[in-house]
């Protein structure tokens, strides 16, 4: 029997690693058919034709203040085509306000974030409204978890609910050799990457500050690569410094194609602040990092602190502290072997613990409960 699933996001890029690039893919290898409602257009894209199993719509993309004609959106095309499908899978908060009213079965929230917290950095929210969004973003995830099925994309998530729910980890697919980390480049340079979206919060200023203190420092020689859209004030700092030759901002890049870019990397930067949303858990680049073989960098932040304490996949610098950072890469480049060294290490690690293909089964199984059993879906 083959099963269907409708996927739904109105927020997220539909090239999103989790939703495109490990979820869905996961879905299709299992023999779903798959319908993907996602902003295409509205991110400059076009629809993906010719995939088996994939059926994709468009939605309008919902950001900022501006959400309300997406989840009209979004309610028009769950009461059309929900109870076509055996499960309908939503990934942002927001499409929860669109259930509203609705008699749909078998619908699941994949939480990604801890939205209550983020709040407390999106600049589109007035400051006194933060406290009761924050609010009511709880109150809406109590709702929530009692009529829906949920998936938890941290371990630490579980936290702020009250029953048990499956955790589909953000992993990552673990490549089984990967080019060994300090390897130069056709230009002879070593490269220090960063993967992710850039924000102020997420260390733009610091890695630009960085990329120039090692472009005086080595000549040249060890260069910086950012791969990622950036948003808010950051979009100025990143177009400022790729323009003045600080460093290489490569933009959003999809996934498939962004992760082999890491490979032979001297060292890969997560210079996340002390947010409350970043605190509990695992930013998903320092897993690639280490998949790829590529020694990481990160703020102490819980987390991957204690990750890179326990293996030795990578070093750890204070927040904020450009100087520590450089540091490390410059000893990386002095010593290529401890480099490799230290990326070996990790990847070992990514291959025990982190690797999707380990994951993705737990994925499919959820969703096939769900798609046996059921649930009531909000009234």
């Amino acid at each position: 029997m083959t099963r269907t699933v409708l996927v739904v996001t109105v927020v997220h890029h539909p090239d999103d690693a989790r939703i495109r690039h490990r979820q869905i893919q996961a879905l299709l290898e299992a023999g779903w058919r798959v319908t993907y409602a996602a902003p295409f257009a509205d991110y400059g894209l076009t629809r993906p034709v010719g995939v088996p199993g994939l059926d994709p719509v468009e939605l309008p993309r919902a950001s900022g203040r501006h959400r309300l004609p997406a989840l009209r959106a979004a309610r028009r095309l769950l009461r059309e085509r929900a109870p076509r499908h055996d499960v309908v899978l939503l990934h942002d908060p927001e499409l929860l306000l669109a259930l509203g009213g609705l008699s749909l079965d078998h619908v699941v929230w994949d939480v990604h974030e801890d939205t209550a917290a983020a709040l407390e950095v999106r600049p589109w929210v007035p400051d006194p409204l933060r406290r009761p969004a924050a609010w009511a973003v709880r109150a809406l995830e109590r709702r929530a978890e009692k009529r829906l099925p949920l998936l938890l994309a941290d371990h630490h998530y579980a936290e702020r609910f009250t029953r048990s729910h499956p955790v589909i980890p953000n992993t990552t697919r673990v490549p089984p050799a990967p080019a060994p980390a300090a390897t130069p480049g056709p230009d002879g340079r070593q490269r220090v990457v960063y993967l992710g979206s850039l924000t102020l919060e997420r260390g733009a200023v610091e890695m630009v500050e960085l990329a120039r203190r090692l472009r005086e420092e080595t000549g040249d020689r060890v260069a910086v690569h950012v791969v990622g859209p950036a948003h808010g004030a950051a979009r100025e700092v990143m177009t400022t410094a790729a323009r003045d030759g600080d460093l290489t901002w490569h933009g959003f890049v999809p996934s498939d194609r962004a992760l082999p870019m890491l490979d032979g990397a001297l060292a890969g930067l997560s210079l996340l602040h002390d947010e409350a949303n970043f605190r509990p858990s695992m930013p998903t680049k320092v897993i690639e990092y280490l998949a790829h073989g590529v020694p990481a960098i990160t703020t102490p932040l819980p987390v991957p602190r204690e990750l890179m304490e326990r293996t030795g996949a990578g070093f750890v610098v204070p927040f904020g502290d450009v100087e520590a950072a450089l540091e490390v890469v410059l000893r990386l480049d002095r010593d290529p072997a401890l480099a490799r060294a230290v990326g070996r290490a990790g990847h070992a690690v990514a291959r025990q613990e982190f690797d999707w293909d380990v994951v993705a089964p737990r994925f499919v199984a959820a969703l096939e409960e769900v798609a046996a059993q059921g649930r009531p879906s909000p009234r």
